[in-house]
């Protein structure tokens, strides 16, 4: 086996190769609609010459030439009934872009909800139209575009079928307006913008309407009450397409100044330009290339206290790592047990979803410490060459003085082969470790195997992986593997089975293993029922959950939780959830739960097993309030003691411009070895100026370190592709717990974006 995934393998050798005025006099063209081949909807698009102005007012000429799609159902809360509004939307294309513009009728306009004024912002709580395009047409993966009332954007990538990663930014236009019948938007999709076949006229694409208000959705196409890239319609005659040369430039300029505070403290100051270059090497594959990249504007990490015995996950936020980063995920690891209907596997511990992530780009660019670390350059080559999908990721990073840690290069390969309608073949391959001076490489290969079109819109998914690690001074026990089966209906019966190993010397250095040594067993099933149309109640889901991990050397086993889960959903978008989970661990050695900041004692928990018996109630109310709140109680056993923990999330939108949130989290933990508790609190508000400026401030504090933190970033966007940051971030510690905080650090950075598209 270790011949097959040596460094001279063919298998890596393979992968570092892979680099409304007008609308009513006029006469539309009417979408002539046929059957697809998948049972779906098919319509061929005009290519037209005029380029609509972007304004969100539908008075060119040039809508009532293109073409107009009527034919919408509800999927919520009634898949297939009639809408309870008329929904209009135009679709046809230049040589250069995709225009999209819709009328969507309204009895009581002033009922729209409009909340959200922030660029960039989710869209959750507000009306929304969404643009799903799937431009390879191979129903695994493509691109959402969504724009509210306000005239609000907000993009993102399809990772898997039902995953989206909401941190990519794309370079689009869209605008919205309002009268006495309803919103109106626009949107321009630039073809330069992503990627797709261009020998192909056809490709995947769905429309979503939410109407927030009663929580209703309308799609043009859905199947088990989903819309996403295997559940779309088809549009053809797309021929010409032009990305120009193809090449982004992004020129940004970063004054920062750091500050350590306190005996010894120093201040750096710093002005240095970056450069991102984003070139097409063809309509299918992109080249990037970033030069002496910071990340200083990126938004901080929610702050988590652990109270287990293994590493937490934090998820990536940077841009550069996040484009194309759905082209890296492997064996679907991360989903938590579920990958559609939202309802994960509560009975495993949310980490060890995660555990043996081969690649996770947070690794890069951190020292072992958790402090930012240079990254002198970065050059990925993504996209797709006939029916494989290939990424490839080289990054140069600085040596890390504080740890010893020589400067190092990042190699991460990985080639996906499209197979089977919706399913996947892939292999991995990384070299290097980012945080020693150890050479370490991995390589692996994963099948994903998904069906969405059995009988009765029924899903049939399944994964299989085996990854291996060579490290320096580790020999054997060296590999992870595992396979799982779901049916992951949205609507009466799902469930599944998952298995996961990870031997002792496991050890990819650029991904993410929160224990080794183990074997993971995880099921669930349940099903979800819906109520006749009209009522209070939308839907009921009652579940069994089991989550059981063994230790390989002796197999016996370490940790096991089983339990019931209930859940009811209103018209309203109220959720109520019970669950009761009976959990068993055995500890092999001593756990020090709790250490106290002031170096007083520490809270141990001795060896042994302990059995115990959790319970959780709470309640999330519907975003689409100005006033929200998510509230649970959870009590019980707790190893040798007690536990119970409170947690309240309070939103207030007053209006658009401005939102405010607060949590609070108490863990009061009783144990023979001592008593303590857990606070966690945080404060944020958002403060939207206009669509295009916004001011974001958030406060954390927590009892366990007794670090408070304070970071405000004013961002402006006076247009996509355009953009500049004033970060401010400062740090203060209780250090004797006598409610006198002391400033630690602080920093300040004037960073400026500004794209040159060619």
């Amino acid at each position: 086996m270790h011949a097959i995934f040596s460094r001279s393998s063919w298998l890596c050798a393979l992968l570092k190769l892979s680099i409304p005025v007008l609308l009513t006099i006029s006469i539309p063209v009417v979408a002539q609609i046929t059957a697809g081949s998948d049972g779906g909807k098919t319509i061929e698009i005009p290519k037209l010459s005029e380029r609509a102005t972007i304004d969100g007012v539908l008075d060119e000429t040039v809508w009532s030439q293109a073409l107009l799609i009527d034919d919408f159902h509800q999927y919520e809360p009634v898949e297939y009934a009639e809408p309870s509004q008329k929904t209009d939307i135009w679709v046809y294309y230049t040589d250069e872009a995709l225009y999209i513009a819709h009328h969507f009728w309204e009895d009581d306009p002033e009922l729209i909800n409009a909340n959200i004024l922030r660029q960039g912002q989710g869209l959750a709580p507000d009306d929304i139209l969404a643009v799903i395009l799937d431009p390879y047409l191979d129903r695994r993966n493509g691109y959402r575009f969504e724009v509210n009332a306000n005239g609000v954007r907000w993009e993102g990538l399809f990772q898997n079928v039902t995953q989206i990663e909401g941190s990519w930014d794309g370079i689009w236009q869209a605008d919205a307006s309002r009268d006495d019948t309803g919103w109106y938007g626009e949107m321009r999709i630039p073809f330069q913008s992503i990627s797709f076949n261009p020998d192909s006229d056809s490709w995947g694409i769905n429309f979503r309407r939410t109407i927030r208000r009663n929580n209703e959705s309308i799609a043009w196409v859905s199947r088990n009450r989903q819309v996403n890239p295997s559940v779309a319609g088809t549009i053809t005659g797309l021929e010409g397409l032009r990305q120009g040369k193809g090449l982004d430039i992004v020129s940004s300029m970063l004054l920062r100044q750091d500050r350590v505070l306190g005996a010894g403290g120093f201040t750096n100051q710093n002005f240095e330009p970056q450069l991102d270059v984003f070139y097409k090497i063809t309509p299918q594959l992109n080249a990037a290339l970033t030069i002496n990249t910071d990340f200083s504007a990126t938004e901080v990490d929610s702050r988590q206290v652990n109270l287990t015995r293994f590493s937490l996950f934090f998820p990536e936020k940077r841009d550069f790592f996040i484009r194309d980063s759905d082209i890296f995920e492997f064996g679907q690891i991360g989903t938590g047990g579920d990958f559609a209907s939202g309802l994960r596997n509560p009975a495993v511990p949310s980490v060890a979803t995660q555990n043996a992530r081969p690649f996770f780009s947070r690794r890069i660019g951190l020292s072992t410490s958790g402090a930012p670390l240079d990254i002198n350059a970065g050059a990925k080559i993504s996209g797709r060459i006939g029916d494989w999908n290939v990424g490839t990721l080289v990054i140069s990073q600085d040596k890390d003085i504080t740890s010893g840690v020589d400067s190092k290069e990042i190699f991460v390969g990985r080639a996906v082969l499209n197979v089977l309608g919706e399913s996947q073949l892939g292999v991995i391959a990384t070299q290097g470790d980012p945080q020693s001076n150890l050479d370490n490489s991995l390589a692996g290969f994963d099948f994903r195997y998904r069906n969405s079109r059995l009988a009765d819109g029924k899903i049939l998914q399944g994964a299989l992986f085996y990854q291996q690690t060579d490290t320096e001074g580790k020999k054997g026990e060296n590999a992870s593997w595992g396979f799982g089966v779901q049916t992951p209906n949205s609507q009466g019966w799902r469930g599944g089975y998952i298995y996961k190993r990870v031997e002792e010397n496991f050890d990819p250095a650029v991904g993410f293993v929160s224990r080794t040594d183990m074997e993971d067993h995880a099921l669930d099933f349940g099903f979800r029922h819906f109520y006749r149309p009209g009522g209070f109640m939308r839907s009921t889901y009652v579940g069994f959950d089991g989550y059981q991990s063994k230790d390989l050397s002796d197999g016996k086993v370490i940790s096991e939780n089983f339990g019931l889960r209930f859940t009811n959903n209103n018209n309203y978008g109220d959720n109520m959830f019970l669950r009761v989970i009976q959990s068993r661990e055995i500890l092999r050695s001593d756990f020090t739960i709790n250490r106290f900041s002031d170096g007083s004692r520490n809270v141990v928990i001795p060896a042994g097993e302990y059995s115990f018996d959790d319970y959780l109630i709470g309640l999330d109310m519907g975003t689409q309030r100005k006033l929200t709140a998510r509230a649970n109680v959870r009590w019980g056993d707790y190893f040798d003691g007690t536990r119970f923990q409170r947690t309240v999330n309070l939103g207030w939108r007053p209006t658009r411009q401005y939102d405010f949130s607060a949590q609070f989290t108490e863990s009061e933990i009783r144990l023979p070895a001592g008593n303590f508790t857990v606070r966690l609190i945080s404060l944020n508000s958002k403060i939207a100026f206009s669509s295009t400026l916004s001011w974001s401030n958030l406060i954390q504090y927590d009892n366990v370190s007794e670090v408070m933190g304070f970071n405000s970033r004013l961002h402006w966007i006076p247009e996509a592709g355009r953009q500049a940051f004033l970060v401010f971030n400062y740090g203060l510690i209780d250090q004797d717990k006598d409610n006198e905080f002391t400033s630690t650090n602080s920093d300040i950075s004037l960073k400026f974006n500004y794209t040159f598209r060619f």
